[in-house]
């Protein structure tokens, strides 16, 4: 048994000063104030810092020089590593619209990669961005690899990946969406309204059909249009509309200036906003250019000002941000608090993304935690438990 003191701990709709937190065997095992500590154990003292539950990043293609979908399950295990070193304990690998061969291989790998146990994050599933798409909001992904969907094809994809593909992000305006999400909504998966031209009707539709999430707000989606005068409603407006609809943010502080941050936080009910990273393979490194997507197929971007950038600088090409960094620039630039931005990236993500066990710090819960100090700089990471060495 380990019993963690000395720490802040960050609950949902709180911070407890004073108080202890006992885990065992990867399981929360109680926790309250510390007159009620059990005695004996492993003593972890939290020497004044922040104890989180670890951060969940639900949208994530590489970091530290690696994409998921680089075709090695090295690679794999490498990006999730990086992220882990940001205190990332949960991680759906996300894929790219890509050719066949390379989506097939980023399974294969990733169903390879998450049988290693040591200093590594938890995945529990894929997260798969494309192919089914709109070209005309590409954004960085590849249009030779976009497509409309077809049973034919999902259902070949589904059966490769072994009921591993948690979320599915497409536009819901192609022909073929909305049937792929009723077929796939039932089974539990997350459909995603993503590099999407949908309006207002076809947004309803949507909804109807089982989406329930927007991905990366603002960031490859329709907004209001005129026709013939009229005022109708794109994607980023329904996400302020619609209840039923989650969000996610790349809150770097760049895809989106604090302004917008403090908007979105301001009109959203914040149990609907997730954080992201949306991180390409220049998260944790410093380089000045890179390649989204997979070594055989990516693309070339270039990396300034804090942001990778498609090579024209047009648009942005993922971002090179890691968990720590979202928090921080929910905290210091959206004018949230320490527990509303945790909050945003732990709890929301994993009831967004039905992820049994995660995402607080309450017992029976999974022992995922991170230490933190008050600039955010992680401390100490532990997953199921175990202390992560060495990343």
């Amino acid at each position: 048994m380990k019993i963690f003191t000395n720490a802040k701990i960050i609950l949902p709709d709180k911070i407890c000063e004073n108080w202890f937190l006992a885990e065992e065997q990867g399981k929360i095992l109680e926790l309250g104030p510390m007159g009620k500590a059990p005695h004996g154990g492993e003593i972890i003292d939290g020497k004044g810092f922040y104890l989180s539950p670890g951060f969940i990043d639900l949208h994530c293609h590489g970091g530290g020089g690696h994409d998921f979908m680089d075709g090695t399950t090295d690679a794999i295990a490498g990006a999730a590593q990086a992220h882990l070193a940001h205190g990332t304990t949960t991680i759906l690998p996300t894929s790219l619209a890509s050719s066949d061969d390379d989506l097939f291989r980023f399974i294969e790998n990733y169903l390879e990669a998450r049988k290693i146990r040591d200093n590594m994050p938890c995945m529990p599933g894929l997260h798969l961005e494309g192919p089914y798409l709109n070209r005309e909001q590409a954004g960085a992904q590849n249009p030779a690899f976009l497509r409309n969907p077809n049973p034919a094809h999902y259902n070949r994809i589904m059966e490769a990946a072994e009921g591993t593909i948690l979320r599915w992000s497409l536009a819901p305006e192609l022909d073929g969406a909305l049937e792929m999400a009723r077929s796939l909504a039932p089974l539990g998966m997350v459909l995603s309204i993503a590099h999407s031209n949908a309006v207002y009707e076809e947004v309803l539709a949507a909804l109807d059909a089982g989406f329930s999430h927007i991905t990366h707000l603002y960031s490859g989606m329709s907004a209001i249009v005129r026709r013939q005068g009229f005022r109708v409603l794109g994607v980023t407006e329904c996400a302020y509309l619609f209840d039923s609809l989650s969000v996610e943010i790349i809150a770097d502080g760049l895809h989106l200036p604090p302004e917008l941050l403090r908007l979105i936080v301001k009109c959203i009910d914040n149990d609907r906003i997730c954080l992201v990273s949306d991180s390409m393979r220049a998260a944790g490194q410093n380089v000045n250019c890179s390649i989204i997507g997979s070594l055989r197929e990516g693309q070339r971007v270039i990396i300034e000002d804090g942001i990778a950038k498609m090579p024209d600088r047009v648009s942005f090409a993922g971002s090179v941000a890691t968990a720590d960094r979202l928090v921080r620039v929910m905290v210091q630039k959206a004018g949230l608090s320490v527990c509303q931005a945790v909050k945003m990236i732990t709890a929301n993500s994993a009831r967004i993304n039905h992820l049994a066990g995660k995402g607080i710090l309450a017992p029976g819960m999974d022992s995922d935690f991170v230490l933190f100090d008050e600039d955010i700089n992680i401390q100490r990471i532990f997953v199921q438990g175990k202390e992560v060495k060495g990343v």
